[in-house]
């Protein structure tokens, strides 16, 4: 017995969510909705629940590709179809896994059946399930980057290709793409986050009463859900009914001149990429219109699209914060006015045009007066005679921050930089209090980021796919093939035909097809990128407590952090001084949550690097038993002093080569300043058995120039590279007074 779906007008309060997704199922054409929030906020629960109030379809009887029998696709692999009445289902809800595979999500031909009979026998995938339909993406930004652009290829273009070595399949794929997701666990690639017509956040309520009467609903729902939805059916059937008389209304809606050039200045003004933002916040708009049941867009619907639309194509970077400012917002807006371009003011044609209830701050939903700053009719309020108390919910309060402590603290007198490190009580010791505690010092601001160079495990590893380091993955170049492990990945045609050449005249091959059998069957092994785990590990130590020290320090990290995004990496953060170390982030996919942790990132007391160390080996260890096929990659950053306790140094030498003996790839990044440097950075980097480079040579175009200098050496050109005190050498570039062979040659390994 298979339970009833929860009703989508008994979910609380989630007035953005449910606007967002009542929009889309008026105008398919918006795009989707990426819903943001916070685990146990009722998303899957809200998106499953709207598949049910939405109309239903006409279809070809047979066609496994939903063709509509009014205009049926003239390449679809069941057709051609003949005229004919069609058939009336509902519209489908398709799921679309994290980890399902390629042939899952567009379909798989059966190549053996390709090769021996020259027959496309094809199974459709996810995509033919949900053309005419919904495709749900739950936890879409743990999706696989090769899925991510089938489904961009698909959003782009409405239809699905499937190639096998010459044999291809083509059928349309149009579909309404919503995605749920927890920002703490990463981001969405820029170019995915785009295909989404509007973008939501959702919180957990933090009302009381609201969340008593979540719960309630939620236990009543659990122990009778059949009987549950039967007191929300008549609720349920107002609704499917007002979106249906939208749907109807939406082709009459009237976009205003005054309306577009509204639309065209606030995209302008708010630089966002490209010209989708600007026909995402039209459509929003006119479905506005049409769910109020206007046929004249008004300023309001357009401030409401935009909210809607524009915040998540803003972004700059993934550490910027997804938004509007309002008040530039309504700025923009009242500098537009239609009145300007000698139109009737947008007065909502005199059904209640909502000014007396417009809160630019209140929630954006149809169910409540203003009904998300739309018009005030909105569909029928939840209702089942449990109280009134949550029927009209309250504004919900933002999710407070967590903030570190920022109270104004008295600064110890700052170490000196060029102190040599000491066996007991070292320059970071100075502002020690009295239980040996280190004193914080007010977290300074990051430097401004830089394209970082490309850091890297060395070898060959089968982990996650991604962009940094090489490994056998489903997709890249082909390197060789093997027998197939289960189910047939990608042929390899040339080994496939080489297994199966010697044994046509033994299994009696008379014609011109050529005679396979499962044993000949080859697959391509491929080479790719692979993503890896980024464990930074930061001293945080007096000696690195300089003001403009640590913001360049705090600069080449966050660098370091884009480059992880970019290139699909977890991230973890372990920080070290006083007595000892801390995990500032557990390994993650969200590099937003890893830069928050760095920017408050206080300083002070001395330098427990044996600690860090020993707890970078610690997480390590952990996360090689979660996800052993994920390769890690260590980035210590610090100027090598080791200070406080008994033999700091020799902790600390100890420590590193348990790491080195661990087969640990590790990076250190040298932040040692000043005329006279003592190399205690290279020294750690021989013992981790890495590379150490400074700051300087962590930037992209500084590598650009020592391989210039490089190779102009090499061809008998001027002998001193283009950047800073490097001399370039037969030898390569060396640092004026530091010791040969102490630190890698990082120009002879990128040249």
């Amino acid at each position: 017995m298979t339970s009833a779906t929860y009703p989508f007008t008994a979910v609380v309060g989630m007035a953005d969510m449910r606007l967002g997704l009542l929009l889309n199922a008026v105008s398919p054409a918006i795009g989707g909705v990426l819903v943001r929030g916070e685990k146990g906020t009722a998303k899957s629960t809200m998106v499953r629940g709207i598949a049910s109030l939405l109309p239903t379809i006409e279809t070809v009887p047979g066609c496994r590709f939903s063709c509509d029998p009014a205009a049926p696709d003239p390449g679809c692999p069941d057709g051609p179809h003949e005229p004919g009445p069609g058939a009336t289902r509902p519209s489908r809800l398709v799921e679309l896994p994290v980890g399902a595979s390629e042939d899952r999500l567009v379909g798989a031909l059966d190549i053996e059946r390709a090769l021996a009979d020259g027959v496309k026998s094809f199974e459709p995938g996810l995509l033919a399930d949900a053309h005419r339909g919904i495709l749900y993406v739950d936890e879409v930004n743990l999706l696989h980057d090769h899925l991510i652009d089938l489904l961009l290829d698909a959003a782009a273009m409405g239809s699905s290709y499937v190639e096998r070595e010459g044999v291809s399949v083509r059928h349309a794929a149009r579909f309404l793409l919503v995605g749920t997701m927890n920002p703490e666990e990463g981001e969405l690639r820029p170019q995915l986050l785009d295909r989404f017509g509007l973008t939501v956040e959702v919180a957990a309520s933090r009302e009381p009463d609201e969340r008593v009467e979540v719960v309630r609903r939620r236990l009543a729902y659990e122990e009778d859900p059949a009987g549950f939805a039967a007191r929300w059916a008549e609720d349920e059937a107002e609704l499917r009914a007002r979106i249906a008389a939208a749907r109807a209304l939406l082709p009459s809606v009237v976009l205003g001149d005054g309306a577009l050039r509204q639309i065209a200045a606030v995209c302008a003004a708010f630089e966002v990429d490209g010209m989708r933002a600007d026909i995402v916040t039209a459509r929003t708009a006119s479905a506005l219109a049409a769910w109020a049941g206007r046929t004249e867009v008004t300023t309001e619907d357009v401030r409401q699209a935009a909210l809607l639309a524009l915040p998540h194509r803003r972004r700059r970077n993934p550490f910027d914060a997804p938004g509007l400012d309002e008040d530039k917002l309504d700025e923009i807006l009242d500098a537009y006015q239609p009145e300007a371009e000698g139109q009737a003011p947008d007065d909502g044609g005199g059904e209640g045009d909502g000014d007396d209830d417009t809160d630019p701050g209140g929630p954006d939903g149809p169910d409540g007066p203003g009904g998300g700053r739309s018009p005030d009719d909105g569909p029928p309020r939840d209702g089942d005679g449990q109280g009134s108390g949550p029927e009209q919910p309250a504004e919900q309060p933002p999710v407070p921050e967590q903030r570190a402590d920022d109270a104004a603290r008295p600064e110890a007198p700052e170490a000196d930089p060029h102190q040599a490190p000491a066996t007991g009580e070292g320059g970071e010791g100075q502002g020690v209090d009295a239980r040996g505690a280190a004193p914080e010092r007010p977290a300074v601001a990051a430097g401004e980021p830089f394209a970082a160079r490309m850091l890297n495990v060395p070898g060959l590893g089968e982990g996650a796919a991604g962009r940094r380091s090489r490994a056998r993955t489903a997709h890249g170049r082909t390197t060789g093939s093997r027998r197939p492990h289960g189910a047939l990945g990608k042929l390899h045609l040339s080994a496939t035909v080489r297994a199966a050449a010697p044994h046509q005249r033994a299994r009696g091959r008379t014609g011109a097809g050529l005679l396979l059998r499962r044993d000949d069957l080859r697959e391509a092994v491929r080479e790719g990128r692979e993503g890896n785990l980024v464990l930074f590990v930061v001293d945080a130590s007096g000696s690195m407590a300089a003001r403009q020290r640590m913001s360049a320090v705090k600069g080449a990290v966050l660098s370091l952090l884009l480059d992880a995004y970019q290139r699909r990496d977890k991230v973890g953060l372990v920080t070290f001084r006083g007595r000892g170390a801390e995990l500032a982030l557990p390994p993650t996919s969200s590099v937003d949550a890893a830069a928050a942790r760095l920017e408050k990132l206080p300083t002070g007391g001395r330098t427990p690097l044996a600690a860090g160390l020993l707890s970078a080996r610690e997480v390590l260890r952990v996360e090689q038993l979660r996800d052993p096929s994920r390769r890690p990659l260590l980035v210590v950053v610090t100027d090598g002093r080791a200070t406080g306790g008994s033999q700091p140094v020799a902790q600390a030498t100890r420590a590193a080569r348990l790491l080195a003996a661990d087969g640990v790839a590790s990076v250190v990044v040298d932040c040692e300043s000043g005329m006279v440097r003592l190399g205690l950075a290279a020294q750690l980097a021989g013992e981790l058995r890495g590379p150490a480079v400074t700051l300087d040579e962590l930037r992209a175009d500084s590598v650009t120039a020592l391989v210039r200098g490089a190779r102009a050496a090499r061809d008998g050109g001027p002998a001193r590279a283009r950047h800073g005190e490097r001399t370039t050498t037969e030898h390569g570039p060396q640092h004026r007074g530091a010791r040969p062979g102490r630190r890698t040659d990082i120009t002879e390994r990128v040249a």
